[in-house]
């Protein structure tokens, strides 16, 4: 017991001489009140890793750093410098998560560790090559390693029962933690556009399932797929900017990266959101990464329009024929609503229809809050151009020559969907 008390007090001293005093402080206050304890983990790039973990419910903090390498105190710029990619003795970016036991247990930290990368990569996560990048278990004690061993071991089992490799990740004692610079902490919050990585392999232990999904759906006719990941804060901003106000007649779907079979991808999954266009379980074009609601529907405008003249209208700002086809369709239709084509959202009611003569679908207003108006001065003409507000494209214009000295929107066929009210 005398040796095993003089190898926790290396490793703490250790630790201590590798944080910020301020830190040092923090984590004694906090483990002498709270019993709380740390781990530190490297799984790839530590931006991803830092917010999965900083999110799971009993973690205290997550601070993304250096560690088990040899040399000068280690920086971002020399970890990553070309010379350093195959070096054995480079430091790796890691994680130190503080937790709770009473709350979060650190079998579950692990086990989650184990199930949100693929721990069978040699120095590498996907398209992170590098022995910064490898995986690594940096224990603070003797206890810490016998959980961390089981674990592995329990992992290496599911993942052989699954067909996969042997498990790469090093289980080794902490001897110091290097917090990153300020710009690395909370990397993913203060960047909102980009992705979050997920290497999982998805094997998951039987404590954490995934529930299972029925895929029958995604391989008839054309469907969406967003394949998002837990904790990826560009997977909850694409929600908010685009698929929450999303309602056209192409379904769409989400799924994990380890919910995807019996699907026909051409694209790597690994980062999320990655937004997928598929016809038949077939992916016909693709998007790694955030999006804005103007670039998904263009994406969607390519994929359900093609090289059409509603496309030319859409996104090229061009003008329907005279009295086209669609307009003889739509011209004296029942009740109902002038859907965008895309977004589904309703823009203009049959209730303020009108015939103008013109050859164009004409109404006196459009569905409040549906459209907006910009100046268009184009082709030598003083004009009013009119947009979709949720999907941007381009609907028609609008002049002051409407009946009853009411606005006369004129509007573009080929880029609206008729419903019945």
């Amino acid at each position: 017991m005398q040796w095993r008390s003089a190898w926790l007090k290396k490793m703490m001293l250790l630790s201590a001489f590798a944080m910020p005093a301020a830190a040092v402080a923090k984590e004694k206050t906090l483990s002498g009140t709270q019993h709380l304890e740390t781990v530190v983990l490297g799984a790839g790039c530590f931006w991803g890793v830092e917010k999965r973990y900083a999110a799971l419910p009993g973690v205290l903090n997550a601070v993304s750093g250096y560690a088990d390498g040899a040399g000068v105190t280690p920086d971002y710029r020399a970890i990553t410098a070309p010379q350093n990619k195959h070096n054995p003795h480079n430091h790796a970016e890691v994680v130190q998560v503080t937790f709770n036991p009473q709350v979060v247990s650190l079998t579950d930290i692990l086990q989650h560790f184990f199930e949100n990368h693929d721990p069978t990569q040699v120095n590498r996560q996907g398209n992170d090559v590098g022995t910064q990048y490898r995986s690594v278990i940096l224990t603070r004690s003797e206890q810490q390693a016998t959980v961390a061993q089981q674990v592995l071991a329990d992992y290496q089992h599911l993942l052989s029962q699954a067909g996969l490799g042997r498990i790469a990740t090093q289980i080794k004692p902490l001897q110091a933690f290097y917090p990153a610079e300020d710009y690395h902490q909370d990397y993913l919050a203060k960047n909102p556009g980009g992705y979050c990585p997920d290497h999982a392999t998805g094997v998951r232990f039987a404590s954490s399932p995934v529930a299972s999904v029925d895929n029958r759906i995604l391989l008839q006719g054309q469907q969406i797929l967003v394949i998002d990941a837990p904790d990826c804060p560009f997977c909850v901003q694409f929600k908010q900017d685009v698929t929450d106000a999303y309602q056209g007649n192409i379904p769409l779907h989400t799924r994990r990266v380890s919910q995807l079979q019996g699907l026909i991808l051409k694209t790597p999954t690994w980062a999320t959101p990655t937004l997928v266009f598929l016809q038949d379980g077939k992916e016909v074009l693709a998007h790694q990464g955030y999006v804005d609601a103007a670039t998904f529907y263009r994406l969607l405008g390519a994929f359900k329009l093609g090289e059409t003249e509603a496309f030319r209208v859409a996104f090229e700002e061009g003008t329907d024929a005279r009295f086209c086809r669609q307009y003889e369709a739509f011209k004296d239709t029942p009740d109902g609503v002038f859907i965008d084509k895309l977004s589904g959202a309703a823009l203009f009611d049959t209730q303020d229809r009108f015939n103008s003569g013109s050859g164009w679908l004409s109404f006196t207003r459009a569905v409040p809050g549906a459209v907006y108006e910009k100046p268009d001065n184009r082709h030598g003409m003083r004009r009013v151009e009119v947009r979709s507000v949720v999907s941007d494209i381009h609907l028609g214009h609008v002049f002051a020559d409407g009946p009853n000295g009411l606005p006369r929107y004129c509007i573009n066929a080929t880029v609206l969907e008729f419903q019945p009210r």
